[in-house]
């Protein structure tokens, strides 16, 4: 039975309950204890500067050469926190409740209950940063709406929070490392962790600029690594985010959990071609002021200002009367592809629907919108040539987020000791369903508000035990690391790494994408292995383990992608009901929603890896709800 260690008590006293009870390190101490945090986005930023702050010794590993450049800076449209400057009746409770809702009851009412507590205190925080939220006539801080809520509780900087709260985090961790208390190292990979008696004890990364293997050991390894939503290739993540640091602690012992659980955003600009790379954001935001539609009439091909309002169909508005628009992104994104599949879609291939900012502007103004949306604007036509003041935006559904990730129980530990996982890395509080604006909220919980106090526990109890770099588990994990490096560059074949990825990505869209059945994923289960016996007969490599070599970094990333579709594929096919961002066509009711199946998959599926990658085994967490009794999730 998986422990995941959540207090007794009433779900409002539990987190302050768990904090008086939760071991201290004297502050002389601290310095003694050495933790080391892979990733420096929001989550790994907030996380290493606090318990620098705090007087640990921490060392922080990003493959970026700054911290500025994680992909925490992609985020556009807001944070959450029910602080009700709106009077509008949020409130923490809300909050939470709209949250378990929204994931589809498939997530941990304690830790949701957590995050929602915490939240206010986060935009204090960041106010006092610095971080530039917008803000109303009167100074005070604006709110917007966001899907799957009824309330304004989203906090913003016009469609750049991301990078302002990552600017604000990094200033703090900025300062730590001026005083030698946070040792930075860029552009170095995580390849190996060192595990030595089933406690985690530090890990062996690759220089990425000169190719040297290196080892560093800790107290305590934080795992802050961001999703694995490139797995489909294309998705809105940086090009660079990758799932090998977390399916390396899956191969050392750590459990999976929810692997299928991926977040489909329904407001995305639309594949144009096989030349593209990635996919590009627009933020949920835009629908505060957008009406998405489509035509009527099947195969109507007129420019959208030439079919009048008798023969538009505001769908979305009409199937969903309560929250309209603003309708949680699973939601959106199901609708948007069926009236796509019945072949009322707009642009190339009809893989489009209109995103309408016509009466926005009428009513508000130009200059309104501008000041809410001027950059997404702008971006949007830089890249489609397009002006959406002119002219509607075309969007469609794409990858996102990864509500799956590895298992923690309360205190934010994976099941090898000592070893931690924070933001997106972990399963996370999300459910099968992310609301929109919680990922900052997460990411800025965990490392500002919860990993100090859990992480301080922790040391308390194991105490400080210095490890030699040079021999044992640490030269075994160098040599693992050198001979799969080499072994990818000895394969010499006809196929670039890209190549792999892009039928890896193909396959997992068409058979575990935004909709899943049986016979599609007992197709990717038979074709994922050959992919990966032909990767590694047939890749194609050039260059050395000597330096700069960046298609050897993605080769190493794609292998793990290979290896981790496969564990994605059998969670999905395992769980046969459909829940949040997870749809089985097989479980759905007379009118295309999701039916969950409480009675049979109320529980977190996390994964064992075993000597046959094709038979993992499955651990339940049985998840209670006492305080949001599910039910059949409406937003009309």
């Amino acid at each position: 039975m998986l422990d995941a260690k959540i207090p007794a008590g009433p779900i409002e006293q539990k987190w302050d309950t768990h904090k008086f009870k939760l071991k201290l390190v004297n502050p002389a101490n601290k310095r003694r204890f050495h933790i080391i945090v892979v990733g420096s986005g929001l989550a790994g930023a907030s996380a290493a500067a606090t318990l620098a702050e705090l007087g640990y010794d921490v060392s922080v590993f990003c493959y970026q050469d700054s911290p500025r450049r994680a992909h925490s800076i992609a985020a556009q449209g807001g944070i959450n926190a029910a602080k009700n400057y709106q009077n509008d009746g949020d409130s923490i409770y809300r909050l939470f409740y709209d949250t378990v809702k929204g994931g589809d009851y498939r997530s941990r009412e304690a830790n949701v209950y957590r995050l929602a507590q915490v939240c206010n205190q986060i935009i204090d925080h960041c106010v006092a940063q610095g971080v530039p939220f917008a803000r109303e006539y009167g100074g005070m801080l604006a709110n917007r709406s966001f899907g799957g809520a009824q309330v304004s509780r989203t906090f913003y900087a016009r469609g750049q929070t991301g990078q302002q709260l990552l600017l604000g985090a990094y200033s703090a961790l900025s300062r730590q490392i001026g005083l030698d208390k946070v040792k930075m190292h860029t552009r170095h990979e995580l390849l190996e962790l060192v595990v030595v008696d089933g406690r985690v004890r530090g890990i062996t990364t690759r220089d990425m600029v000169t190719g040297e293997l290196g080892s560093h050991a800790a107290d305590a390894v934080v795992l802050a690594t961001g999703g694995y939503g490139n797995v489909f290739y294309l998705s809105t993540n940086a090009k660079g985010c990758n799932v090998t640091a977390a399916f390396r602690a899956y191969q050392k012992g750590a459990l999976f959990a929810n692997p299928c659980y991926t977040q489909i955003h329904p407001t995305c600009i639309p594949v144009t071609g096989e030349h593209q790379s990635k996919l590009t954001l627009m933020s949920e935001s835009l629908r505060n002021d957008g009406r998405i539609w489509v035509p009527k009439n099947k195969g109507d091909t007129r420019p959208p200002d030439h079919i009048p309002e008798a023969e538009r169909d505001y769908y979305l508005e009409r199937r969903y009367p309560a929250f309209g628009n603003l309708v949680p992104r699973d939601v959106a994104s199901r609708a948007a592809k069926g009236v796509c599949d019945e072949g009322r879609g707009v642009g190339p291939g009809g893989l489009g629907v209109y995103l309408d900012f016509s009466e926005a502007i009428e009513r508000l103004g130009k200059a309104a919108i501008a000041e809410k949306y001027g950059n997404l604007f702008q971006m949007y036509a830089k890249i489609t040539a397009d002006d959406p003041y002119e002219v509607p935006m075309r969007i469609f559904p794409a990858v996102h987020y990864t509500m799956g990730g590895l298992w923690v129980d309360y205190n934010l530990m994976t099941t090898i000791d000592g070893l931690f996982a924070i933001g997106e890395a972990n399963f996370s509080d999300h459910g099968a369903n992310r609301l929109g604006a919680s990922a900052l909220m997460q990411g800025l919980a965990d490392g500002y508000f919860v990993l100090p106090y859990t992480i301080g526990d922790y040391l308390a109890r194991s105490g400080n035990n210095p490890q030699d770099t040079t021999d044992g588990e640490f030269q075994s994990s160098r040599e693992a690391a050198s001979a799969r490096i080499a072994k990818l560059l000895t394969i010499k074949g006809e196929r670039t790494p890209d190549a792999f990825h892009r039928q890896l990505g193909k396959l997992l869209w068409d058979t575990c994408g935004m909709s899943r059945n049986g016979p599609g994923l007992e197709t990717a289960m038979a074709e994922i292995p050959k992919i990966r016996d032909e990767f590694w007969q047939n890749l194609k490599l050039a260059g050395s383990p000597d330096g700069l070599n960046q298609t050897l970094e993605k080769a190493g990333r794609v292998a793990d992608f290979i290896d981790f579709a496969e564990l994605m594929v059998i969670d999905a096919h395992h769980r046969t009901e459909s829940c949040g961002g997870h749809f089985r066509e097989e479980s759905q009711t007379e009118e295309g929603e999701a039916l969950r199946d409480d009675d049979k998959f109320s529980y977190v599926a996390a994964w064992e890896r075993s000597d046959n990658p094709a038979q993992p085994t499955l651990h339940k967490e049985p998840l209670t709800f006492e305080h949001v009794l599910p039910s059949t999730r409406s937003y009309k």
